[in-house]
């Protein structure tokens, strides 16, 4: 006899960190569902004959049967489920921004809140890692090599589908660490390194090779790598070449990127006493910009010890691109939005010992003009438009610029026959991932520039698709 649904308006909520603590320290801000919570909200699902949960999911994840099996207690049988489609649910279920993708397709949606999806997803995925016992296994090999550029969300989606297939492949990572943007762009209280690297690990278990501190471009180019004996490449490089704004004083000590002050956190450990890569500790710090990764070092600032963090960001609160969940929780950890202003000039000084030398300076504040909202652009969001005489100072020490990054050049200048297009994005055809270059694919950032974890790897299951069809018409 069917389980009768849960009706009720709203999701589960799930229990996180006190913000007063959690300001303090790097663990994990939401703390998931228990099994009662999770069978409580799986039985919110209809179970829709249509499925237009699935439509939203770039990885096509079959949310309906997943969920079924968390309502009947088979919480094994959920994540097998998942990782039909997904090779990363635990990351997934963490960081992917569900309330625009499955989510928002959730008929349940439509009168009260969609089902947790993402909360019931993280929920599966970590009760596997903590029951399972099964090793991954190796799939019986066809023969054929394929390389991996990138060890972020694209490739390691693209490695792990062709790893299932018999594949040999081999991800050469640029960095001393795998795991892309998921370990060096997300702070450790989002994503928790452990986390990323269980997944890691069950690409190693199925056979898959990894070779870290291989820059492609400049340790090895791609022809190298066909010469070598690979049969096709997967680029999943993404998007590391951060933007600047080009208004003075950005030469500043005491001005970063965001990818710059999120890499000297996440992987070469700032948080921790006496280590040596320059973060400033104290003080207070102004981070430009409104998405995830905005969010992601205003916080880490915090955590770092600054006594003031501002996010100033040109536009309203409506506007702001963020994640609502990760905005609501700096709000709550203290953090001031300083809306409607965009910067101007970064203003120094020099150094007290040293007041001739131009190369020590330090920033000072940051100059921003307030803004108003104009009629919508292209896209529908309304331009801001600077208000003359409304300049003013916020007195800062840090200053992180958050406003996008672009792909790097490297991989494009150094080979022949791969094409990009006017933003450094790689050009591809689109039902493919296939590159202008002979068995060359990309995916993810690399082509698209900044974007989600989850569309990345929607692009590197295309790509590892088009790839096995490709190298199987060879036989």
């Amino acid at each position: 006899m069917p389980t009768i649904p849960n009706m009720k308006m709203n999701k589960n909520d799930m229990k996180v960190q006190d913000p007063s603590v959690r300001a303090h320290n790097f663990d994990e801000v939401a703390l998931g569902y228990d099994e009662a919570t999770a069978i409580d909200e799986a039985k919110r699902c209809l179970n829709c004959i249509n499925s237009p949960c699935v439509q939203g999911c770039p990885v096509k994840i079959h949310i309906p049967a997943f969920i079924q099996k968390v309502r009947e207690c088979d919480f094994e049988g959920a994540y097998q489920i998942i990782a039909n489609s997904s090779n990363l649910p635990a990351v997934c279920g963490r960081v992917c921004p569900q309330e625009t993708q499955c989510e928002q397709k959730c008929v349940r949606g439509i009168k009260g809140e969609p089902v947790g999806i993402g909360r019931l997803e993280r929920f599966v995925a970590d009760w596997h890692s903590s029951h399972s016992t099964e090793k991954e296994r190796c799939a019986e090999p066809n023969g054929h090599r394929v390389a991996v550029i990138g060890s972020g969300p694209s490739g390691l989606t693209c490695a792990g589908d062709l790893a299932k297939k018999g594949y040999s492949v081999t991800i050469f990572e640029a960095l001393h660490t795998a795991g892309g943007v998921l370990v060096y762009g997300i702070p450790e209280f989002r994503l928790p390194k452990a986390i990323v690297q269980k997944e890691i690990d069950k690409l190693i278990g199925m056979g898959v090779e990894i070779k870290t501190n291989v820059i492609i471009g400049k340790t090895l180019t791609i022809d190298e790598l066909f010469a070598d004996g690979y049969e096709a490449v997967f680029i999943g490089s993404g998007a590391g070449l951060p933007n600047f704004m080009g208004i003075p004083g950005e030469q500043l000590n005491g001005v970063y990127s965001a990818n710059e002050f999120l890499t000297r956190s996440n992987l070469m450990k700032a948080y921790k006493e006496k280590m040596v890569t320059p973060i400033m500790k104290g003080g207070k710090v102004a981070v430009v910009g409104g998405g995830n990764v905005a969010m992601d070092a205003a916080r880490t600032a915090l955590r770092l010890g600054a006594e003031k963090v501002y996010i100033v960001y040109r536009r309203s609160m409506e506007e702001l691109p963020a994640r609502k969940e990760e905005v609501h929780h700096a709000e709550e950890e203290g953090i001031e939005f300083k809306l409607l202003c965009n910067p101007v000039e970064i203003i120094g000084y020099k150094n007290e010992n040293d007041k001739n030398d131009p190369k020590n300076g330090f920033v000072r504040a940051i100059k921003c003009i307030k803004m108003e909202l104009g009629e919508p652009d292209e896209r529908g969001r309304r331009k801001p438009i600077p208000i003359a005489g409304s300049e003013f100072e916020l007195e800062v020490d840090t200053v992180v610029m958050s406003i996008g990054t672009s792909p790097n050049p490297l991989i494009k200048s150094t080979t022949i026959g791969l094409e990009t297009n006017s933003r450094g994005g790689i050009i591809i055809e689109e039902n493919t991932g296939k590159t202008t270059k002979d068995r060359v694919y990309a995916g993810g950032d690399a082509v698209t520039g900044a974007a989600t974890v989850i569309s990345a790897m929607g692009a590197g299951k295309l790509a590892g698709q088009a790839i096995d069809e490709f190298l199987m018409k060879k036989i």
